[in-house]
């Protein structure tokens, strides 16, 4: 086989397995992440937020997840799930706030905290649903720290990236989602709207979560894999052609 071919064919198939040996490594610490993921982002509106709650701290399981809400948000519905107990903490507000209806409120939601009916192993994980009605200004990120506590030590999600800082960047980042344009009357919602236009408007920004990063991360990698199987298929038909070339002469 031509030296220069078979020198070609494994520098192809090394730089595609580098590839994704770097996109498996990204992929894996995004899924380390507590990520939430919404239903919907619209301003005013219900929406449904997934807590996905990763492995544990180090090797212990998890026993109990205390998720912080936001100063926008007054409450949150806990969805059942029953490898959980759930309860609500509230606190009393330093003074009464009045709500767009015209009553007002003089105690809020601050904590749901989820404690496990038994320990989640660390190799597993699951799913935590709120119910919670979204502010209506458009452009607010609202941040979620979340502290998981396990049989042995406890990580707190509570990292919040400065401006101009990478979320990603951040060892234990607080999910978080952004608050998107409210519906229109139609009922088409913002990112309806720009798909339909060749341009997005101004300040319309899209829900940021580790699950988003994970899932392209995780199509990163697959393409890898793709690139290192092509290479490997082109270093055996390099070698296929120069032996059918060897019996010809």
């Amino acid at each position: 086989m031509n030296t220069f071919v078979i020198r070609r064919s494994l520098t192809t198939a090394a730089a595609a397995g580098g590839a994704a040996a770097l996109m498996l490594a990204a992929a894996g610490g995004a899924a380390a992440h507590v990520g939430v993921t919404p239903d919907k982002t619209s301003a005013n509106s219900y929406a449904l937020l997934t807590f996905a709650i990763p492995h544990g701290c180090e090797e212990s399981g998890t026993t109990k997840v205390a998720i912080t809400l936001p100063d926008e948000l007054d409450d949150a519905q806990p969805t059942v799930n029953p490898n959980w107990a759930v309860e609500k903490v509230t606190e009393q507000l330093p003074e009464p706030k009045k709500l767009a209806d015209g009553s007002s409120v003089t105690k809020r939601t601050s904590q749901i905290v989820y404690t496990a009916k038994a320990p989640l192993p660390h190799e597993l994980r699951d799913t935590l649903v709120l119910s919670v009605k979204l502010p209506d200004v458009a452009g607010s990120t609202l941040h979620f720290p979340t502290l998981q506590t396990c049989e042995t030590g406890q990580t707190d999600w509570a990292q919040i990236a400065k401006d101009g800082e990478d979320p990603h960047s951040l060892e234990a980042p607080a999910p978080s989602i952004t608050v998107t344009a409210a519906e229109s009357a139609d009922g088409h919602g913002a990112a309806e709207t720009a798909s339909h236009s060749t341009k997005a408007p101004t300040g319309q920004v899209s829900a940021v979560t580790d699950s988003g990063a994970e899932a392209r991360s995780w199509a990163g990698l697959a393409a890898g894999l793709g690139g290192l199987v092509l290479g490997g298929a082109a270093l055996v038909r390099g070698g296929s052609r120069r032996k059918a070339a060897g019996k010809a002469s």
